[in-house]
This record gives C-alpha cells, structure tokens and sequence, in this order.
C-alpha cells in the first residue's frame, strides 16, 4: 500500500499548491456553469477519505461532523471562507493522510462496512477504500483544472 499512499500524497500536494498559489477571492469564486469552488473541492476530498476509509471502518474520523455536513455529496458552497477556515482545510489535507497511513500500518482497520458507490463498484474493505478513493481524488482534481480554466 506505500505505492497507492504515494499517490494520495502526491495529489495533495498538488490541492496544496492551488491553495498556496490563489486567492481568497479564487478559491471561493463559484464560476458560472459550475456548482462548486476550488476550495469545496479540496474541502470535500477530505472528507469523502475520511467518510470512506474511518467512517465506513467503524472509527472515529479525523474531520469535525460540521466539516462533513459541508462538504459531503450532494453539498455545495453555502458562503465564501475566510482564509483561517482555508488554512485548516490546507493542514489536513496532508495530516489525514499521514494519520491513514500510520493507522494502517498499525493496523487498525479491522473491519469494513461495505459501500457500494455512485459508479456501482462496491468497496469490500479498507485497501479497495483507499485504492478508490486516488480514483475519486483525481477526478476532482480534474474539477478543479477546470475551475481554474475559468476563473
């Protein structure tokens, strides 16, 4: 599993940068004939792990319930964040991951909760969790390149 946390972490050093490379007013900014921001995106990556591989484990997620209610499916940007609220998304981004991955080799996933997902595959324990979840990331990474496209 190192090669498939590599990837993970890779990506979000990627969504790091974004938010290191824009402004406030970018990452909030909702362009026309989209749903989203950039900084939902990023926001809701972090929580679909979470939801997926400790939620689903049966164990306490690493994100608050508010930041879930957020940022989960089927959410959408309410308001503008302020850049404190940024600057948490931006320190998990890479803590969660390091934390999965510490967990992991600790091995405290003992159980999985099966989940089938929106593309009907169904995830029968926590290495196909992990292992979508890079599927899922990098599809909003490409969200957000076209986000930006249109900023």
């Amino acid at each position: 599993m190192d090669w498939t946390f590599g990837i993970t972490l890779k990506n979000r050093e990627l969504l790091v940068g974004f938010i290191e490379k824009h402004t406030l007013a970018e990452l909030n900014k909702v362009p026309v004939g989209f749903n989203n921001n950039i900084i939902w995106n990023i926001a809701h990556v972090i929580v679909t792990q979470q939801r997926l591989v400790y939620h689903l484990s049966g164990l306490p997620m690493l994100v608050s319930d508010d930041m879930v209610a957020k940022y989960r499916n089927g959410t959408q940007p309410e308001n503008n964040l302020s850049q404190s609220e940024i600057d948490v998304i931006k320190d998990l981004l890479i803590s969660t991951i390091e934390k999965t991955k510490e967990d992991y080799i600790k091995g405290v996933f003992k159980t999985y909760h099966e989940y089938t997902v929106g593309m009907k595959s169904t995830l029968h324990n926590v290495e196909e969790a992990i292992e979508f979840n890079n599927f899922h990331e990098g599809m909003h990474l490409g969200y957000i390149l076209a986000l930006r496209k249109s900023l």
